[in-house]
């Protein structure tokens, strides 16, 4: 799994006006918690485009001091006016101590029902698990390839090893619905059925009149 690597430095100062001298100075503070012990950290505000900036799912290696701690992120906090990215919160990773993550949905295969002219809608990006930390990987993957029209693929029909899944169970992940072209032949094709009874009636109707005369 990839990893990125953050430069920090201990925070000696608390409160918002040091808090503010981080800021200025282009470094953000953060905190690492879950550990032995809590570290308050600061580090430059570019050091963690990597790991904010993209839906993939990574590990954060933070070098604070001589001390390295394996994280994953936790939480981010930005600035309401500018969007400035001002706290960042990292989860230490410790093996006996099982996490909750947020891991990325990968989907493999293409659909029958979009074979068949159906157009995939996905509903779900992500999903919440909980497991030990060296069972995390980058995504799930998903089957869909035997996803029907007007099928659905639910949280409940994902099953991963070694992950409790904590979304909840009836969530639909992917479904196939009907594209418009599908539903106007449908319609096409369910009002001519409906209308063939009516045109044959007069032709019997018809036949059958010369047979009285006689």
């Amino acid at each position: 799994m990839k990893t990125i690597t953050i430069e920090g430095q201990l925070r000696t100062e608390i409160g918002k006006k040091a808090t503010r001298q981080i800021r200025s100075e282009g470094n953000v503070p953060g905190v690492i918690y879950g550990g032995a012990e809590e570290v308050k950290f600061l580090a430059p505000v570019t050091s963690f485009k990597g790991i904010v900036y993209t839906p993939d799912f990574q590990l954060a290696e933070i070098k604070i001091d001589g001390k390295a701690f394996r994280c994953i992120l936790k939480d981010l906090q930005f600035d309401k006016v500018t969007d400035e990215l001002i706290h960042v919160d990292f989860l230490e990773l410790v093996e006996d101590k099982k996490v909750i993550a947020t891991i990325p949905i990968k989907f493999t295969g293409t659909a029958v029902g979009v074979k068949d002219g159906g157009k995939l809608i996905t509903k779900m990006k992500s999903l919440k698990i909980k497991t030990f930390p060296k069972h995390l990987r980058e995504n799930i993957k998903v089957d869909i390839s035997k996803l029907e029209l007007n099928g659905n693929i639910r949280v409940e029909d994902v099953k991963e090893e070694n992950y409790e899944i904590l979304n909840s169970a009836r969530i639909p992940i992917a479904s196939v619905v009907l594209t418009r072209e599908l539903k106007q032949e449908e319609s096409t094709t369910g009002t001519a059925a409906v209308a063939a009874p009516a045109t044959t009636a007069p032709a019997a109707a018809t036949a059958a009149a010369p047979a009285a005369k006689k």
